[in-house]
């Protein structure tokens, strides 16, 4: 009995290893055909990415232009000023903004002085006739009597020049009362042209000196549009071509150039061109001073264009995907330039039989299946 209670625990452990190792081999031999099951279990078709609809580009003809910017300045501005000096302004009926119309009173100056320096050489006129009309009377009596022994020829000569003299200072007096009236017309300063009041520096009471600045006016009430240009793109604008510009509320406003200037800003390497703008816009929207962005136009030229929902932007580039024949898209670098509406040119990268995914691009990468919508 011993015997056998000592030999029946190893008995037992032997019995115990043997099974262990049976069931680790079949445990190994079971994982190793579920892995082999795997690898030879058919593969999964891929879900496509996006269900989109595609376009092809289209060639139209569009206007190329030449962006800009510059300032709204007046077309002519006219300084107006006083002629005389020395008296007080008495009134100034105009205000800046005002449109005035050639010949409208803008300021009036103190005529007083003036006006009695006008009466008192209209007098000066009256006694001189009343001279001549003496001396005149002395000289026909003269002229009657020379030969004679009535008037001896020296004092002849002496009626005969005081007619002269009678004769001279009449003028001197004609003139002097044409200087003091058109003295007297200048104390009411007129408009020379028609316009737009741009700037009054003229207040009321204020003593006046010839050439002081009353004020500015916007001549015809236009203005201009002064585009700064490259210098490399002036060659190509002429005058009389069309130009738009827009104003700082969002407002178009087609002019037209009026001259190209003849020298280039050694600076800034830019050139002025001059654009003529319609008088009704001056004032609203359009003030002198702004400073506006536009465009000049050099004509029309074919464009291959997409619609703008078919290029993506993506880190400083612009992208297109192109549909490939087994359904899958390829992201393709194109270069981009006009754009009008809703689409954009095209100027590399693409040929025109291509077919890409017009929408949606957002959400697609490089080399995604895609379905066609139907």
């Amino acid at each position: 009995m011993h015997a056998l209670d000592n030999t029946h625990p190893r008995r037992l452990s032997g019995i115990h290893r043997l099974g262990l190792g049976l069931a680790l081999v079949f445990g190994l031999g079971g994982q190793a055909g579920w892995l082999q099951a795997d690898d030879d279990a058919p593969a999964r078709p891929t879900k496509p990415a996006l269900t989109v609809t595609t376009t092809r580009p289209e060639i139209r003809d569009w206007p190329r232009t030449i962006a800009a910017t510059g300032n709204i300045a007046a077309w002519r501005e006219v300084v107006v000023g006083a002629e005389i000096g020395g008296d007080r302004l008495v009134e100034v009926p105009v205000e800046i903004g005002d449109r005035v119309e050639r010949g409208q009173l803008l300021a009036r100056i103190d005529s007083d002085s003036v006006t009695a320096a006008f009466e008192q050489a209209r007098a000066a006129v009256a006694e001189a006739e009343a001279l001549l009309a003496e001396a005149r009377a002395d000289a026909d009596r003269a002229r009657e009597s020379r030969g004679t022994a009535a008037l001896s020829a020296q004092q002849a000569d002496q009626y005969l020049s005081a007619e002269r003299t009678a004769l001279a200072r009449l003028d001197a007096a004609r003139a002097r009362v044409r200087s003091e009236e058109l003295r007297l017309s200048r104390t009411s300063v007129l408009a020379p042209v028609a316009g737009i009041v741009a700037s009054l520096s003229a207040t009321q009471g204020s003593l006046v000196q010839p050439g002081d600045e009353l004020l500015r006016l916007i001549r015809d009430s236009r203005l201009e549009w002064r585009a700064e240009v490259p210098a490399t793109e002036l060659a190509r604008l002429q005058p009389g071509g069309p130009a738009r510009i827009v104003t700082p509320d969002g407002t178009p406003v087609h002019g037209q150039i009026r001259r190209v200037a003849p020298t280039i800003d050694a600076r800034t390497l830019t050139g002025l061109v001059y654009v003529d703008l319609p008088a009704e816009a001056t004032g609203r929207p359009l003030r002198a001073g702004m400073f506006v962005r536009g465009e000049l136009d050099l004509g029309e030229s074919p464009a291959l264009t997409l619609p703008q929902s078919a290029v993506l932007a993506r880190e400083g580039f612009a992208y297109v995907f192109r549909l490939e024949p087994g359904g899958t898209v390829i992201q393709t670098k194109v270069g981009i330039d006009r754009r009008l509406g809703d689409r954009v040119e095209i100027t590399a990268g693409l040929e025109a039989t291509a077919e890409v995914v017009d929408s949606g691009v957002g959400f697609l990468a490089d080399g995604d299946l895609v379905r066609l919508a139907e």
